[in-house]
C-alpha cells in the first residue's frame, strides 16, 4: 500500500485519527511533514460529513437498540453530554473546536461529530468547528512529533 494512502487511512480511524497518522507518516514512513500534515487533515475530515449524516439519520434508532452497539452509543452520548454539554452551552463554537483540537484520547473529530449530534448543534456550525479543531490538532501533533525528533537528536 502506498505510504500516502496508509497515512490518509490512518487519519480516518476513530481511535487513531491525527495522533496516529502524523507520527506514522513522519517517523515510520519517513515522509515530509507538510505532506503528512495535509494528508492527515484530509483523512481526518473525509468521513466527518458522512458520519454526521449517518448519526442524524439513524443515531436515535441505534441508541434505542438493546445490543452492544446501542449500549456503546448511549454510554458515549451520555459521557459527551455530561462532560461537554455545559461547556458547549456556555461557549458554543470555541468549545466544539476545543473538543476536537485537544490531541488526547477520547477527543478528536469523531468525538466532535458525536458532540455536535448529541447536543443538537446545527450541522454547518458543527462541521466548521470540527474542521477548525482538526487543523489545530494536526498542527499540535506535527509540532510535538518534530520537537520529539529534535530532542532525540540532542540526547
Amino acid at each position: 500500500m502506498p505510504d500516502a494512502l496508509l497515512t490518509l487511512l490512518a487519519a480516518m480511524t476513530p481511535l487513531g485519527e491525527l495522533r496516529l497518522s502524523i507520527p506514522l507518516g513522519i517517523l515510520t514512513l519517513d515522509m515530509p511533514w507538510p505532506l503528512v500534515l495535509a494528508l492527515s487533515i484530509a483523512g481526518n475530515l473525509l468521513p466527518i460529513p458522512l458520519l454526521l449524516l449517518a448519526l442524524r439519520t439513524i443515531g436515535g434508532r441505534v441508541e434505542r437498540m438493546d445490543n452492544a452497539l446501542g449500549s456503546l452509543l448511549r454510554w458515549r452520548t451520555r459521557s459527551v453530554q455530561e462532560r461537554w454539554g455545559p461547556r458547549i452551552g456556555r461557549y458554543g463554537f470555541p468549545a466544539i473546536v476545543l473538543v476536537v483540537a485537544i490531541p488526547l484520547p477520547l477527543t478528536g473529530a469523531w468525538t466532535g461529530i458525536l458532540t455536535v449530534w448529541a447536543l443538537r448543534v446545527p450541522a454547518t456550525r458543527g462541521l466548521a468547528a470540527i474542521a477548525t479543531g482538526v487543523v489545530i490538532a494536526g498542527t499540535i501533533v506535527t509540532a510535538a512529533t518534530l520537537a520529539g525528533i529534535e530532542l532525540v537528536k540532542i540526547l
